[in-house]
């Protein structure tokens, strides 16, 4: 491929590395996808900002690009580890409807989700449930030389394989910390890869298995589905920094036991860091969580979030506040009133070169998707009058593909989001908005004032003044 050599941080190496294809014909990404129990909360999505970052820079760079996110729908257990109750029964079970609906409904809301942030659907967005017999296979073949069986399941002997855990680079004292015991089994650290219903229990979601009816294990579903839909062997494997410590320890001893060798299915690993808030990471354990809906109840654009995640290095902690939100939006304002200003200026001529911005957008992103980097090239470049609005709206389509701020597309109009329990509509706030500003031109200060009075009263805060020449926003308290 052309251009600056890309090179992505692996955390199995835990340096930066050249990224080398297997097949530069057909690059080959697994993202873990979410457990669909529950809406997302911001801090799951900025996992998928940041895996469609690195597939949007792949693509950019010139590579064929294969890229699968799972769903979870069945497996997941409420501590993570191998005790505790199935996430999807559990929340099927507190809402009194069938597991099913419960996955249909959190499937489609996270998938709207990545709509409104303009996440690229990948390539395959396979279910956990359409791929029982598969996980099935596959215990099947690895449970004589690297299972044993206990009256609660299937487990994986982790001593089986060579280097267990690496990924983590953790004590065992550390690792064993967030593993419930369960009774029986050889080492802390072994893990479910069949969960046997318990006598007298009956699931929403059981199967039939050599080892009794009941479920697969969490770790099985991602080793099963990335070989199915990926190959023996395939480029990158994403997820959240959460993973690394016991998920992807125990896909990689999978995928060891079944190839019986030492690969561990994907060449790079890469993680992303949490979102936190003042109280700490993002967590829906507690029940009360920020989702993306919270931000446009606020009166937020999905964008302004994406622009705040592409903000910072996505190995970087990122705190969440009202306040960078509230910067990220009007970070985008201006960058929309630019490509506005451009559109209006365009006369078609073609003067200056934009090869340079390309050059350093290049750069930037292929240093480990140096996104930071690269947004003050953005501003630099929709601000060089020596390039002609003509050249620059060009040079912008690249920023607009690597970036995924739709900024060609995006109207002013669009980043008015109504805050919820606001009844007004924008075109009733721009009628008044005109008799406003034609009383105000009469001099009748009055009237202004109990046309502003009213707006505030609906919801709307009038922005006499404002430097980016807004009209109005929603008043959010």
């Amino acid at each position: 491929m052309t251009g600056t050599p890309l090179t992505l941080y692996n955390s199995l190496t835990r340096t930066l590395e050249a990224f080398a294809p297997i097949d530069p014909a057909n690059v080959r990404v697994y993202s873990c996808g979410p457990t669909v129990y529950n809406y997302a909360h911001i801090g799951n999505l900025r996992a998928y900002v940041f895996t469609d970052t690195l597939s949007r820079v792949l693509t950019w760079k010139g590579y064929p690009l294969t890229h699968v996110i799972n769903i979870t729908d069945v497996g997941h257990l409420t501590s993570d580890a191998d005790a505790g109750d199935d996430k999807m029964e559990a929340a099927a079970r507190a809402r009194a409807m069938s597991i099913w609906d419960i996955a249909a409904h959190y499937t489609q809301a996270f998938k709207q989700n990545l709509a409104d942030l303009n996440i690229r659907n990948p390539t395959h967005f396979p279910l956990a449930t359409d791929h029982i017999a598969e996980m099935i296979a596959f215990g099947e073949k690895i449970a004589p030389d690297h299972c044993y069986q206990l009256d609660s399941g299937l487990y994986f002997d982790v001593s089986t394989v060579p280097d267990y855990g690496r990924l983590a680079r953790v004590s065992d004292d550390e690792r064993e910390g967030r593993i419930d015991p369960v009774a029986g089994k050889r080492h802390p650290q072994d893990f479910a890869i069949w969960r046997t219903s318990e006598p007298g229990e009956k699931r929403q979601m059981e199967w039939d298995s050599p080892w009794g009816r009941g479920a697969p294990g969490w770790h099985l579903e991602c080793s099963v589905m990335s070989r199915k839909y990926l190959g023996d062997g395939f480029d990158i494997h994403t997820g959240g920094i959460d993973h690394r410590e016991i998920h992807h320890p125990n896909e990689i001893a999978q995928n060891q036991a079944f190839c019986d060798c030492a690969d561990t299915g994907a060449r790079v690993w890469m993680h992303n860091n949490f979102l936190v808030e003042r109280a700490g990471k993002m967590s829906k354990s507690s029940g009360d969580f920020t989702t993306l809906q919270t931000l446009v109840d606020g009166g937020f654009h999905p964008l302004a979030y994406r622009l705040m995640c592409l903000s910072a290095q996505y190995r970087s902690e990122l705190e969440f506040s009202w306040e960078n939100l509230a910067a990220a939006s009007t970070r985008l304002k201006r960058l929309v009133m630019a490509v506005e200003a451009l559109r209006a200026r365009d006369d078609g001529a073609v003067k200056g070169d934009a090869t340079g911005y390309r050059t350093r957008l290049d750069e930037a992103v292929s240093d480990d998707l140096g996104t930071p980097r690269a947004l003050p090239v953005l501003d630099e470049m929709l601000a060089d009058k020596k390039l002609s609005p003509a050249v620059r709206l060009a040079a912008l389509a690249d920023f607009v593909d690597v970036l995924g701020l739709p900024l060609l597309t995006l109207a002013r109009a669009d980043l008015r989001v109504m805050p919820a329990g606001v009844a007004i509509t924008p075109d009733e706030i721009e009628a008044r908005l005109a008799e406003r500003k034609a009383v105000r031109v009469a001099k009748d200060f009055a009237r202004s004032d109990t046309l502003r009075d009213h707006l505030a009263a609906a919801g709307v805060e009038v922005m006499d003044g404002d430097p980016l020449g807004w009209d109005w926003k929603p008043a959010v308290d």
